[in-house]
């Protein structure tokens, strides 16, 4: 809330949308970390980050060796936070605030996306396209603490990690979350 209460001060207006890009949320912690932990998983590929927040996922991307990272959210002040955040982590990668769930799939090798089922409408979205995105050749990987509107049944489970979070966005210190691949 300070973090929203300051960008509201700083911009003279109010209804600035919600800064869900100054955190590190705790899929997106578990994703980053599995990449690290498990480069192949991204190296030498294309790489989307779907609704990428600070980049974090991008950028373990970038390090783990990707050939395109392409980070994509909706808020241009994501994706301002995404350039600094990669230059700040010594990598380059693309970014981009346009919609992407409503565009065709664009030939990524690899689709990370890190808690975005926490809406129906946009977990309803996010599925379509993760569907058509692994229909089409690409490996889809989530990072999900079981949010409410995750679909686990139609995913498989790869890692669970232990991750700190904010306790003013969670309900706890340390939220067990795991990464998911979209399931044929």
């Amino acid at each position: 809330m300070p973090i929203w209460q300051k960008t509201e001060e700083e911009l003279g207006r109010m209804n600035v949308p919600p800064p869900y890009w100054a955190f590190a949320w705790a899929g997106g912690q578990a994703l980053a970390r599995y990449l690290i932990d498990h480069p192949a998983v991204v190296h030498a590929r294309a790489v989307l980050d779907l609704g990428a927040g600070s980049g974090l996922t991008a950028i373990a991307a970038a390090k783990a060796g990707a050939s395109r990272v392409l980070a994509s959210d909706i808020d241009p002040y994501a994706v301002a936070a995404i350039a600094l955040n990669a230059d700040a982590n010594g990598v380059s990668l693309d970014t981009t605030s346009a919609d992407l769930l409503g565009a065709p799939f664009d030939g990524f090798d690899t689709i990370l996306v890190g808690d975005l089922f926490y809406e129906r409408a946009l977990a309803d979205r996010v599925l379509a396209f993760l569907t058509y995105a692994r229909d089409g050749g690409a490996v889809v990987l989530a990072g999900d603490p079981r949010r409410s509107y995750f679909p686990k049944e139609k995913f498989q489970q790869l890692a669970e990690y232990s991750v700190p979070v904010t306790r003013d966005l969670e309900d706890m210190e340390i939220k067990r979350t795991a990464v998911w691949q979209l399931a044929r």
